[in-house]
C-alpha cells in the first residue's frame, strides 16, 4: 500500500482554515462541487463535469476544528482523506493524508498533483476570506 502525506501553512486562523474545509460553498471554489456536510456519516459527492469526475465520499471523524477525515471513492481510487489541523504562533499547520492507495502508480501521483495545485487555490481562497 501507499499512503499519500502532504504539509501546509498558512497565516490564517485554524478556524478560517476548518471553514475552508467544511463549508460545501467554500470547497467549491478550491476543489469542486460538491454537497458535503461535516457530519459523521454524510454520504456526499465531490463533482468536477469538465473531467466527467463524481467522487463519493462518507464522513468519518469530525473533530472541529482538529481533524477531519472522509473516504474519497471515484475512479480507480478507493480512499481516506485525513485533515489534521493545529496552529502554533499565528501560523495554521495542515496535514493531509490520503491512504488506501494500492502502489505509487498514476492515480497515486495524480492525487498527490491535485491535491498541491488545490491547495494553491484554497491558499487564493483563505486570502479572500
Amino acid at each position: 500500500m501507499a499512503d499519500l502525506s502532504l504539509d501546509f501553512q498558512f497565516t490564517s486562523s485554524i478556524n478560517t482554515v476548518w471553514n475552508a474545509l467544511t463549508d460545501s460553498d467554500t470547497l467549491a471554489k478550491w476543489i469542486m462541487e460538491n454537497n458535503f456536510k461535516p457530519i459523521v456519516g454524510h454520504k456526499c459527492q465531490f463533482r468536477n463535469e469538465q473531467w466527467n469526475l463524481i467522487v463519493d465520499c462518507e464522513v468519518l471523524v469530525v473533530d472541529e476544528p482538529h481533524n477531519l477525515s472522509y473516504t474519497w471513492v471515484g475512479g480507480p481510487i478507493n480512499t481516506t482523506v485525513t485533515w489534521t489541523l493545529k496552529q502554533e504562533d499565528g501560523i495554521t499547520s495542515l496535514h493531509l493524508e490520503q491512504t488506501g492507495f494500492e502502489k505509487e502508480d498514476q492515480a497515486f501521483n495524480g492525487a498527490k498533483y491535485g491535491w498541491a495545485n488545490m491547495t494553491e487555490e484554497l491558499k487564493k481562497v483563505l486570502g479572500e476570506m
